[in-house]
Parts: structure tokens; C-alpha cells; sequence
């Protein structure tokens, strides 16, 4: 019960968490608490802190893990592996959700710790390679690390029987990658879908013209952000899934569906529902961010 006290503490922080700043030494502290690990449905576990996701596949040939959060939660994700009886060294990819220090920041070490292949788009390919968030200064750098595999829309990962795609869900950032799974669980098939983040979280959607340019003084003007994630919207509903998971805990109800898990509900993660519901909101705060932005554009 002491996990699911700090599983709460995450959920009552910002409900679209900002990306972290080296400032915010409080708020790495709680995404950062430690959590116990547990399988979620099929061969699905969470191995991520109280308030940071990370997400391990396990198939008889090989394990897949997906996010690294930040770079002092690598420890954390390392021991929940082994809590639950897997080896580092058997991970086959380490793949990246999208170039922010709470997601890659434990990229490297976990690298290092499995000896693994780290798997990114193109979008966020550069990011990974710099160890920081190109373009934003708001936004801390982590330990770099040169991706193994750079894949595009509709790749496959595979190890054994499992298969994972890549859906490229840009916005959040250039290259956000949400990752879509068919696991089955008490011999029904579940569609699992790992989405990346949806949030604005301070990127630029709207600008005036360069101050070199002699065009300036013209109109604001959106951003290629700006298509970025009304496209996302638009594939993201067009999909289904029967168990939406995300990169914090608080965008999937963590808290509340592992209390229900744990009294013995063992489809507490099963909401065919919660892909519309997480897509109209992002969709209404994006439009709500846009606005701002354009009666107040950054010069």
C-alpha cells in the first residue's frame, strides 16, 4: 500500500506534466520515487518509478524495454527488472518514447548496464546524439547516447513471437513515437497501445518572422508544430486500442487501476475508451495553448 501512497502523490501533480527543468529538483524527486514493479496484462510489465513509466516486453527469446525516464531513475529500472526475475543482459532493444531528459534521461545508463541496441525515430535521432532537446533551452540535457536503429513510420521490432510497431505522433516533440503491441491475456488478445506524450509542454506554435528578415513586422504565423499535432490527433483517433498506457503515470489512471488490479480486478487496465477520451483532451488543451500563443506570440 506504501506504492500505491506514492502512486497518488504523482497523480496529484500536473495533470499534463511540463517537460523538467533543471530547476525543478522537487518535481524530479517525486516522478522519481521508487515503485514496485508488476505485470500489467500478457507480457507486459511496468518497470518504471512512481511517477515516470518504463515498460518491459518479455518474450521466451528476449526482452524489450521501452523508456528510460530520467537519468537518476536508470537505477530504479534496472533493479525493478531484476525484482521480477529478468535479466539486464537479455533485453534485445531499448527504445526511445521521445527526446525529453524525463523519458531519455536513463538512456545511456541502461545502455551501458545491458549492452542493448537503443532504437529512435528520426525525429529525435539528433536529440539523442547531443544529449539534450535541440531548439529548447527550458528543458535540461541528459547523457547522450548514439541510437543503434533509426526507424521510421510503421517499423517493427521484433523478438520472437512479439511485435511491436512504430507510430510516428510528432508534436511533443519532432520525433515522438507511440508504439502499438498484440499481447493476449487469459488466452484473449488485447491490443496494447503505448502512447507518447500529447502535451504541448512549452513548444513553440506560433512565431513572428526573424528579426534579419525583411518581411518582419508581418502577422504571426504558425509553427510546423502546429500540423504536427493536429495530425497526430487525427491518426490517433482513427485507432483502437484495448490498453492505453503512457509516460506518466497520471495520463493512464496508474494509481487507480493498480489498486483495482491488486483487489482482484485483473482487466483494471482494459478501457477501450481511454484512446478517444486522452486524444480529445490533448486536443482540447492544444487548441487552448494555440490561442494563447496567438494573441501573444514570442518574438
Amino acid at each position: 500500500m506504501k506504492h500505491l501512497a506514492i502512486f497518488a502523490a504523482a497523480l496529484a501533480s500536473l495533470s499534463v506534466a511540463p517537460p523538467v527543468g533543471a530547476q525543478d529538483a522537487a518535481q524530479r524527486r517525486l516522478w522519481n520515487a521508487p515503485a514496485e514493479p508488476f505485470r500489467i496484462v500478457g507480457n507486459v510489465y511496468y518497470v518504471g518509478t512512481a511517477g515516470l513509466s518504463s515498460f518491459l516486453i518479455a518474450d521466451p527469446a528476449g526482452l524489450v524495454l521501452i523508456d528510460g525516464a530520467l537519468p537518476e531513475s536508470a537505477p530504479l529500472i534496472a533493479a525493478n527488472i531484476r525484482r521480477l526475475g529478468f535479466r539486464l543482459r537479455d533485453i534485445r532493444y531499448l527504445l526511445n518514447n521521445h527526446s525529453h531528459v524525463d523519458h531519455a534521461g536513463g538512456l545511456a545508463a541502461l545502455r551501458r548496464a545491458s549492452g542493448t541496441r537503443v532504437v529512435v525515430s528520426a525525429g529525435d535521432r539528433a536529440d539523442l546524439i547531443a544529449g539534450r532537446t535541440i531548439g529548447r533551452s527550458d528543458i535540461s540535457g541528459f547523457p547522450p547516447v548514439r541510437p543503434s536503429l533509426t526507424i521510421r513510420d510503421g517499423a517493427t521490432i521484433a523478438v520472437g513471437k512479439t511485435r511491436l510497431v512504430a507510430h510516428l505522433t510528432p508534436g511533443h516533440t519532432d520525433g515522438a513515437t507511440t508504439w502499438s503491441l498484440r499481447t493476449s491475456e487469459r488466452g484473449k488478445p488485447l491490443d496494447v497501445l503505448f502512447v507518447s506524450s500529447l502535451s504541448v509542454a512549452g513548444r513553440r506554435l506560433v512565431t513572428r518572422a526573424d528579426p534579419a528578415d525583411p518581411a518582419r513586422g508581418r502577422p504571426p504565423h504558425d509553427t510546423a508544430a502546429v500540423a504536427q499535432f493536429r495530425g497526430t490527433f487525427r491518426r490517433l483517433a482513427a485507432m483502437r486500442a484495448d490498453v492505453v498506457l503512457s509516460y506518466h503515470a497520471e495520463l493512464f489512471d496508474l494509481a487507480a487501476k493498480r489498486k483495482a488490479q491488486l483487489a482482484g480486478d485483473p482487466a483494471s487496465f482494459v478501457d477501450r475508451t481511454a484512446l478517444p477520451r486522452m486524444v480529445a483532451d490533448a486536443r482540447t488543451a492544444f487548441e487552448r495553448a494555440l490561442a494563447e500563443q496567438r494573441r501573444s506570440p514570442q518574438s
